[in-house]
Parts: structure tokens; sequence; C-alpha cells
């Protein structure tokens, strides 16, 4: 049944308001909705991303949003960059060389960074 449904990520947050600094003007994601509660629904492509006020914001210590960068990563990255993005860094990665802020496996690119909470968020690509 779920196969056939259209899913979306949700984030925890502390602060409403960086949050919706963050994902709107830094990640320029268009804020769609804002619900009671602090909890705010932006378009990401033909999804959705759910943010919402927690005091568990930031303790998931694993990817929380994937976005296909497709071939734009590196175009993603610079402009993610110039906004005051830091990128993570994994030398020690299995099978990815590190060419600037990119991991980089044959054809595929990948990187990840956080949100002021410390969510993990990621980006891949070719």
């Amino acid at each position: 049944m779920l196969k056939d449904k259209t899913s979306s990520a949700i984030i925890a947050v502390s602060d409403a308001d960086r949050a919706r600094s963050f994902y709107r003007d830094t990640l320029g994601l268009d804020l769609v909705d804002e619900g009671m509660g602090e909890v705010m629904t932006f378009r990401t492509g033909n999804t959705q991303l759910i943010v919402y006020k927690s005091q568990f914001a930031g303790t998931n210590e694993a990817n929380a949003v994937v976005w296909d960068g497709g071939d734009e990563v590196d175009a993603i990255v610079a402009d993610l960059k110039a906004k005051g993005v830091t990128f993570e860094h994994y030398p020690d990665m299995e099978g990815m060389r590190l060419e600037g802020d990119v991991h980089v496996s044959g054809d595929m690119k990948a990187v990840w960074f956080k949100d002021p909470d410390g969510n993990i968020l990621h980006i891949n690509g070719r």
C-alpha cells in the first residue's frame, strides 16, 4: 500500500525562526505552509520537507534528508558555500576521495552538511 503513497522528510529543530531562515533563505526552499505549533512545510522538488520545533532537535547522528543533485552537485556546493554553509569531510570513507568539499567515487559525488541544529543533510549526484 505505501509504495504508491507520497512521503516527506521531517526534521526536528530547536528554534523555528532560525530554521525558517536556514531552510528558506540559505537552502532556497519555498515555504508553502506554516502551521500551529511552529510547524513549517517547505517544497523541495516534487516533495515536502516538514520542519517542526522539538526538544529532541539535532539528536539524530545519521542523514536526515538526502537530495538528488544530479549533475549540478558542484554548482549547488558553490552556491551553498557562498551562503556560509560548511561541509562535512569524511576522509576515511572507503572507496571515496575528497576533492575540495565533494566526496567522489567514480562518477558519483556526495556532500554532507549540517543545519543550525546539527541535523545531517546530504546531496548526492554525478
